[in-house]
């Protein structure tokens, strides 16, 4: 058996608790498929929850946008890559459409100014009533 067989508790008691056609416990005189999970619960050796075990997966919905992108570069950085390039190419489309047309550029840097607060208020404000 190895330490991490060991950690999860394969091979002990427990796996006789979950299975419901074991047979009664002969130390208790009860069947186990009808003790409750108190006696597991006491042991504290026994992990609780998902977060106290470090191998358990964790759920994309728990990261935040910053960690996203972190695992999003990670598993594919040719991609990330590919993105970064791309974003630095719209820049430079947007700092010469400065130089060409400051005025058209400045109202359309004030329509898109306008919209992201919309969209960020928005965002709070739903937040807020959610919680």
């Amino acid at each position: 058996m190895t330490d991490d067989a060991d950690s999860r508790g394969v091979g002990t008691d427990r796996d006789a608790l979950a299975d419901p056609s074991a047979s009664p416990d002969p130390s208790t005189g009860s069947d186990p498929s009808t003790q409750t999970d108190s006696s597991i619960d006491s042991d504290p050796s026994t992990p609780t929850d998902s977060a106290a075990d470090p191998d358990a997966p964790v759920d994309f919905a728990d990261l935040s946008l910053p960690q996203r992108t972190f695992v999003a570069a990670v598993q594919n950085p040719t991609r990330g890559v590919a993105i970064v390039a791309l974003l630095a190419f719209a820049f430079s489309f947007y700092v010469a459409f400065w130089l060409v047309f400051p005025r058209v550029a400045a109202f359309v840097s004030l329509i898109g100014a306008i919209l992201a607060g919309v969209i960020a208020a928005v965002y709070v404000l739903l937040n807020r009533f959610a919680a």
